[in-house]
């Protein structure tokens, strides 16, 4: 995918960068089994109206695509890869040649229709290419993985954003060690299952929205300063700006001092 600067035809386009998405297939209505159509979470209670959750509300309508992050035998061929509102990588629709059944799957870099994916989970699985699922056991180290899952029966929940790879950097008889994009390093069981390759849409961090009119279409409401604010509305309120106070959260939780990410 291309990066594109706008011309500045306006103040909003000045600095606006965009992703030209020419290489993406156009949403269509032909699968309609692969997605579900919900209520938008708008950040406040049904009962009494009071905001739950700040920033949220708003926005273009959007449907959500089911994306199997399941560990599974495959043998599939890339019919299409698409936009997903819901994420930050594209998602390809692939055709599963054993099952007969289409699915929505993360998309891996580098891979455009026409390309044939595979799901194996031998233990002498020795074909290694972009986007093939296996045991990470059967990873060389020093690979790039991503879509990585702790165990064979549970979901992948880690190395799903866009662009993001993780990176195998020890092999033992008892587990292994890799890298996450964060910079933490992880150890696995020897049941662990992961994707060759880096995920998709690599160039998402050199967008430039341009206008805070992008982020209300994507559903995001402003945040405003807490020492903007009056006493009652936040710990932060009521000082000028030469009085400022020790940093702490809108329900007075002080955010220094501590450690605010949890250790693998």
């Amino acid at each position: 995918m291309q990066i594109r600067k706008l011309k500045p035809t306006s103040p909003g386009q000045r600095h606006q960068i965009i992703l030209s998405k020419n290489l993406l297939s156009k949403n269509n209505s032909i699968f309609k089994n692969l997605i579900n159509h919900f209520h938008q979470k708008k950040g406040r209670s049904t009962n009494t109206g009071h905001i739950t959750v700040r920033h949220l509300g708003g926005g273009c309508k959007k449907v959500y695509r089911k994306i199997n992050f399941g560990n599974f035998w495959s043998k599939s061929v890339v019919v299409a890869n698409f936009y997903d509102p819901y994420r930050t990588s594209f998602i390809s629709l692939v055709f599963d040649l054993i099952e007969k059944k289409f699915d929505f799957l993360i998309m891996t870099e580098y891979i455009f229709p026409g390309t044939i994916l595979s799901s194996d989970f031998e233990y002498n699985f020795f074909d290694f290419k972009l986007g093939f699922r296996t045991w990470v056991k059967n990873i060389a180290a020093g690979a790039f993985i991503h879509n990585l899952s702790l165990t064979s029966n549970s979901k992948s929940n880690y190395i799903r954003s866009a662009g993001v790879k993780g990176q195998i950097i020890q092999k033992t008889s008892n587990g292994f060690k890799i890298r996450l994009p964060s910079g933490i390093i992880l150890t696995t069981s020897n049941l662990a299952v992961a994707t060759i390759g880096i995920n998709s849409n690599a160039k998402h961090k050199l967008v430039v929205l341009g206008k805070a009119g992008k982020n209300r279409l994507k559903g995001r409401r402003p945040s405003v300063r807490g020492i903007a604010m009056n006493p009652i509305d936040h710990p932060h309120g009521g000082n000028s700006n030469g009085g400022r106070v020790g940093s702490s959260s809108p329900w007075g939780k002080s955010i220094r001092g501590k450690p605010t990410s949890k250790k693998k």
